[in-house]
């Protein structure tokens, strides 16, 4: 096992809860499997044990990896021609065990006829293969998520990237489908759209900023970000940024304010940071540029990584392109140092050994703290930073 020492130059202030003593941080470095690309991560629970495992959609195949040990099982193969983009993984029937649904046959910039989506239906015994159930879609599939509804019913959230017979963002809108999973799934899902007047919409993400139980969606966009909220049944939109954005988490400072942090624009050399309105409305304030100078960033994961009550962010990048002049992949980490979300402290994590594809965070020992795993396509690794 491999740790990885940061240097001791954070200054955390009273407001995050430590003392003006900088601590020293430390990451146990785990690599558990050499994959092909690593497009897609999830970590729930597969097998009902109460540990969360780690699911991966790679290429042509999707695996899952058994906490703690992280003995992989591949479940499923080959399930279109071409290769797999996302995964969607949640425990929606309440039996400690998730679901899980794949999109794939991914084609960059076709946006007529490719793309899938498929849910898979588990076997008793989930380490073996399961059965694939092919459902109907919009070309560009590209990003998923299972959301909650208000009865403690789940929805699957499809979005493709591009909208249909579009290219480069010009042309008609991308349309965000909601999929309702019959009690057979081999019948008829049902679908409604969610929204369909975005382009070029690389990443989304729920939340629940509201006081009901229903989840809502935040989506990065070539218009910025949008947040979408199921009122009276129906889906509502309003904008909290302008700028475009391909990346995109929520999460709260210290003193308990609502932030986002992106990467613009898609695949895009800068992450900011933005602010909540103090009265939730009008367009969300950019407080701070935490860098600009990645290079095809491609992830952000925002946790408790330090088990201070409050969030941190963590963004990668993979450095595909350009091709020149050759740059160096990586992980970055960002405390903020105080409850204004303006200061905020950088250390790298890893550079040329992870160029990333996707980050998810959990705490997947158990001590408290949010954990990173990252999928890296150049590289072709799949790594657990666990946090010290």
């Amino acid at each position: 096992m491999k740790i990885l020492t940061l240097s001791a130059l954070l200054f955390l202030t009273p407001a995050i809860g430590f003392s003006d003593e900088p601590p020293k941080y430390e990451w146990d470095e785990v690599e558990i499997d050499e994959i092909e690309i690593g497009y897609g991560l999830a970590l729930r629970d597969v097998d009902g044990d109460k540990d969360i495992d780690i699911i991966l959609a790679d290429k042509s195949t999707v695996q899952w990896y058994a906490n703690p040990g992280w003995e992989k099982h591949i479940i499923a193969r080959d399930l279109t021609e071409r290769d797999n983009v996302c995964i969607a993984a949640q425990d929606i029937d309440g039996d400690g065990k998730c679901e899980i649904a794949i999109g794939g046959q991914w084609n960059f910039k076709e946006t007529i006829k490719d793309g899938a989506v498929t849910y898979l239906v588990a076997p008793e015994d989930r380490t073996q293969a399961w059965t694939p159930i092919s459902l109907q879609h919009d070309p560009s599939t590209h990003r998923m998520h299972w959301i909650k509804g208000a009865d403690d019913s789940y929805t699957l959230i499809v979005k493709p990237l591009r909208g249909k017979g579009t290219l480069d963002g010009v042309g008609k809108g991308l349309r965000i489908l909601e999929y309702f999973k019959p009690e057979d799934p081999t019948s008829e899902w049902k679908t409604r759209v969610v929204g369909d007047q975005l382009h070029l919409s690389h990443n989304f993400h729920p939340v629940n900023w509201d006081d009901d139980p229903e989840e809502e969606l935040i989506v990065a966009a070539k218009e910025g970000v949008w947040y979408f909220d199921r009122v009276d049944g129906k889906w509502e939109t309003r904008q909290l940024t302008e700028d475009f954005a391909g990346e995109l988490r929520d999460g709260k400072l210290p003193g308990g304010r609502r932030f986002i942090a992106t990467v613009e624009p898609m695949h895009g050399t800068r992450s900011a940071v933005y602010l909540e309105p103090e009265d939730g409305k009008g367009l969300w304030e950019q407080s701070s540029i935490l860098s600009d100078a990645l290079v095809d960033g491609h992830a952000v994961a925002i946790d408790d990584y330090l088990g201070i009550g409050s969030d941190q962010i963590v963004v990668g990048w993979r450095a595909m392109h350009p091709k020149e002049p050759k740059s160096d992949p990586g992980i970055k980490f960002f405390t903020p140092l105080d409850d204004s979300g303006t200061k905020w402290r950088e250390h790298q994590i890893s550079a040329e050994e992870v160029a990333v594809e996707d980050i998810k965070s959990a705490d997947l020992n158990g001590d408290g703290k949010a954990d990173i795993v990252a999928a890296a396509r150049q590289t072709k690794n799949l790594k657990i930073f666990f946090s010290k």
